[in-house]
């Protein structure tokens, strides 16, 4: 991949360790990354020319597949009109419309630009409406880098947030506290200590920041319950499962009800977005009606919005969800299947069109602990043997991959057949950066 070389080797001269976000640095595997060119359907082409079926959808938003030839169309004929103009267009109320209709907890939405700035205003505003500071949120989920959540648990339970990256001041961090995910018990002894200080309780119902992590039965419930008796508001970040795991999002898979909703990634259909909404009283306190300042000049970017509105309509025409998650489902029974047939410990899981492969012994996955005792080394070299095969996946063993109603059964069959070659060939119990530079006789 020598255009690929060489554009990492131009980037990182003018760009922070040439990519600008972390995870596409491939420091998560080694190596260098591929550079893209473009997409269609469900395949990339890198700036070698080399194509790849992609699991990876730009993390999330493209669950038409790349380039839908009906969101390219719509796009096009917006940008005619002009590409922002700081003012309320039609396209905002329309989207707000929409949103409000197939999510009933949602009364009131207010757009932003992305999933962290959606997130850091949910708090601002849980915290402005209950005059409370502290928020609890779970280990292993990630509602973006705004300062308040970028931090780690401690060494216990009750231990405050300490921060897990340099910049952020130890005292800003002091209001949040961490329980593990799907941890009932971690929160109630939280919530028995600090309950009445809690002004909320921000998870992603289902965990796709640390793979793919689903809630146990009555998880969310009892969040629901014990925010309601201590008079928390119940934060759900459906960032990557909005709009993904069914029309409703994860609020209706579950059936229950936060207080705000966090949304982003489909509802801009590939381009930059992000939302927030809620309940009509909490959503009032925001500026300009009331107390709690928030804004963005280019909030409400009429682009993003057409792109994603028009994904939404044709998600609720073509109501694929059925089906993604039945082909998603065989997916991963499949990956089992020949994780087995060919000695490697492997567990696979899915929820509508997430699913996520784990190199480990265990039989289920529940939490951020689970994840980090999987063979990393194996799924390192895993990444890199599908990769030399055209398959492109997420370059972390912590990231949830995505199907799309463009990858067909023959494509999905293709993929598990090269899983297959992989497989056949083995991973070593070890993995070295030797590996790497050898790779291409490993596979």
């Amino acid at each position: 991949m020598p255009n690929s070389t060489n554009l990492f080797a131009r980037a990182q001269t003018v760009i922070p360790g040439g990519v600008n976000s972390p995870v596409r640095a491939f420091k998560g595997v080694g190596g260098t990354p591929i550079f893209i060119h473009k997409g269609n359907g469900p395949h990339l082409f890198d700036v070698n020319g080399n194509q790849y079926i992609d699991y990876v959808g730009s993390w999330g938003p493209l669950i038409l597949g790349h380039a839908h030839p009906v969101v390219i169309e719509a796009i096009q004929e917006a940008i005619h009109r002009g590409l922002g103009f700081g003012a309320p267009t039609e396209i905002e109320v329309e989207m707000a419309e929409f949103i409000t209709k197939v999510m009933p907890s949602i009364e009131q939405i207010r757009m932003v630009n992305s999933g962290t700035e959606a997130g850091q205003s949910a708090i601002r505003l849980a915290r402005g409406y209950t005059q409370r500071n502290k928020i609890l949120k779970f280990n292993g989920c990630y509602h973006g880098h705004s300062d308040s959540l970028l931090m780690k648990g401690g060494s216990g339970l009750l231990t405050f947030g300490i921060p897990d990256s340099p910049g952020v001041p130890e005292e800003f961090v002091r209001q949040t506290l961490i329980a593990p995910f799907n941890d009932i018990e971690a929160v109630r002894t939280i919530f028995k200590e600090f309950g009445h200080e809690i002004a909320g309780v921000i998870v992603e119902p289902i965990a796709a920041n640390m793979n793919c992590v689903l809630p146990l039965p009555s998880f969310l419930s009892q969040l629901r319950a014990i925010c309601d008796r201590y008079q928390s508001l119940l934060i759900f970040d459906e960032v990557i499962t909005g709009f993904r795991v069914g029309l409703g999002g994860a609020q209706a898979l579950y059936e229950v009800t936060p207080d705000l909703t966090c949304l982003g990634k489909i509802i801009g259909g590939g381009l930059p977005v992000g939302a927030f909404g809620g309940r009509r009283e909490i959503m009032e306190f925001l500026s300009p009606k009331g107390p709690v300042y928030q804004a963005g000049t280019l909030s409400g970017n009429p682009i993003a919005l057409t792109a994603g509105l028009t994904t939404l309509k044709l998600l609720k025409q073509l109501n694929p969800y059925e089906e993604l998650a039945e082909k998603t489902l065989e997916f991963t029974q499949e990956l089992k299947v020949l994780g087995e047939l060919y000695g490697i410990p492997l567990f696979a899981q899915s929820v509508g069109s997430l699913f996520g492969i784990y190199f480990t012994e265990r039989d289920s996955i529940t939490c951020y602990e689970h994840v980090a005792d999987c063979n990393i080394d194996q799924f390192k070299q895993f990444f890199h043997g599908m990769l030399q095969k055209g398959i492109y996946l997420a370059p972390s063993a912590f990231e949830v991959g995505f199907i799309s109603t463009a990858h067909t059964n023959s494509i999905l069959d293709s993929t598990l057949e090269t899983v297959e070659r992989v497989f056949k060939i083995g991973l070593k119990k070890n993995f070295s950066e030797l590996d790497l530079l050898t790779r291409n006789n490993i596979f």
